[in-house]
């Protein structure tokens, strides 16, 4: 491969949008990510919602692949009833994020999940969520900031040793983790912040927190990098 891998993100899909004179339905995706990839050195692309068996052809045409934030996964996906605090389903959404999840993880494609990405790459390898805690998201609509403490031996790690504050905004969390996920940070009340695949699985790993709203590229970096050395099959 020449030039900078190719690194699919997962958009929203919203009726009423509005700009200029104009509100229709509009795929959506927050200006940090695309500009957390390109800084990284990837070319980002935006993956709106569309028909789940299109998930593994889709894959096949990227480099790496980015489940970003957004609304709460619907609980009737990890076998639970809806809390009185979880918001309402994004189910076309879901469908979608899920199968593009189960592709990479089967094409062994680089895969970054940023907070509900990285919740429901939990669900999507049987875990389960907490629907609700405190302290995560303190004003609605304004991102917070806490410090996270990485696993010494993870590959977060690897990429951030050090103990850092990092841009927050959740209300749900891990509750028992998916089938060979294993936590490489947390926050000081004890909340899972991290959570990856060991690498004979492939590079896989999912953060609770928004580092499209920071400084931070090492994560995205990382990622390019994956996805960069899988192209090239070095």
């Amino acid at each position: 491969m020449s030039g900078r891998p190719l690194i699919g993100v997962s958009t929203y899909l919203e009726a009423g949008a509005r700009w200029g004179v104009w509100e229709l339905e509009a795929a959506l995706l927050p200006a940090g990510y695309p500009r957390l990839v390109q800084r990284a050195g990837g070319l980002a692309a935006m993956l709106p919602p569309d028909a789940p068996e299109l998930a593994a052809a889709t894959v096949a045409r990227l480099d790496a692949l980015v489940i970003a934030g957004g609304p709460d996964v619907e609980p009737v996906h990890y076998g639970a009833e809806p809390h009185p605090r979880t918001g309402p389903p994004a189910r076309a959404r879901d469908a979608w994020e899920l199968a593009l999840i189960d592709a990479a993880l089967s094409a062994g494609t680089p895969l970054l999940g940023i907070c509900r990405g990285m919740q429901l790459l939990n669900v999507a390898l049987g875990g389960t969520l907490v629907q609700h805690i405190e302290g995560h998201a303190e004003v609605v609509g304004v991102f917070g900031s806490h410090p996270v403490k990485p696993v010494p031996g993870t590959r977060y790690a690897s990429i951030v040793p050090e103990e850092t504050s990092v841009p927050t905004y959740h209300h749900q969390s891990l509750d028992r983790l998916g089938t060979g996920l294993i936590p490489s940070a947390y926050a000081e009340d004890g909340t899972v912040e991290a959570v990856e695949l060991p690498s004979a699985e492939g590079w896989a790993l999912g953060v609770q927190w928004h580092p499209e709203m920071g400084e931070d590229d090492r994560v995205m970096r990382a990622l390019v990098q994956a996805a960069t050395a899988s192209s090239t099959g070095s």
